[in-house]
C-alpha cells in the first residue's frame, strides 16, 4: 500500500510540475503567423448543362455542376484539368452557395493530382442573380473563397498531400477563375 501511495503522490507532482512548465511554456512562445505563398491560377471550365435537384434538405437546393475542363498554371504546378469532377453545390435561402467541388488535375510532367475545394460565394441578392445568369459581375461586389486540400502519390508532389491551399475566386459566366496560395 505505501509503494501505491509513494507512486500516485510521484505521479501527482510530475504531472503538476509537468503542468507548470506547460504554462510558462505558453507565455514563451507564440503560434507563427501564417504566410501566403502564390500556387497557381486557376482556370475552371463548367460548360456542361447544371442538374438542379432542388430542395434536397432544409439547408437548400443542390446543384451539380460539371467542370468540363481547364488550366492551371503557377512556378510550382502548371498543367490541366481533366473532365471528370463537379461542384456539388448547395444554395441556402439566403443565396449563400457553399461550394464542395472534386475534381482532377494533370500536371504538365503526367502527374495526376486529386483537388478538393470548398468554400462559400455570396453577396447582395441584385448582385448574386447577375452571377448565376452568368452576366460579367466586378467581383469586388461578391465574396467567393476557397479552402483547398490534395491528394497524389506522384513523388514530385506529395509536397501537395501536407498543403492546404486557400483561394479567392469570381465567377465570370461558364467559368471559375481563381488564384490559389499555399498557407504556410
Amino acid at each position: 500500500m505505501k509503494t501505491y501511495l509513494a507512486l500516485a503522490f510521484a505521479s501527482v507532482t510530475f504531472i503538476a510540475g509537468h503542468g507548470a512548465a506547460c504554462a510558462a511554456d505558453k507565455e514563451d512562445f507564440q503560434p507563427p503567423k501564417p504566410k501566403l505563398e502564390h500556387l497557381a491560377r486557376f482556370n475552371v471550365n463548367l460548360e456542361a448543362p447544371i442538374w438542379e435537384l432542388g430542395a434536397t434538405s432544409d439547408l437548400g437546393r443542390r446543384r451539380i455542376i460539371p467542370i468540363t475542363s481547364g488550366s492551371f498554371e503557377g512556378k510550382r504546378l502548371k498543367g490541366t484539368i481533366l473532365n471528370n469532377g463537379a461542384d456539388w453545390q448547395v444554395v441556402t435561402a439566403q443565396g449563400l452557395a457553399i461550394i464542395d467541388t472534386r475534381y482532377l488535375l494533370k500536371t504538365n510532367d503526367g502527374a495526376l493530382i486529386y483537388l478538393q475545394t470548398k468554400g462559400f460565394r455570396y453577396g447582395p441578392p441584385e448582385v448574386m442573380a447577375e452571377v448565376a445568369k452568368g452576366n460579367p459581375v466586378d467581383p469586388a461586389k461578391y465574396t467567393f473563397r476557397l479552402t483547398m486540400s490534395f491528394e497524389t502519390a506522384d513523388p514530385r508532389y506529395t509536397w501537395l498531400n501536407r498543403a492546404i491551399g486557400v483561394g479567392s475566386a469570381m465567377r465570370l459566366g461558364a467559368a471559375v477563375v481563381y488564384d490559389a496560395y499555399l498557407l504556410e
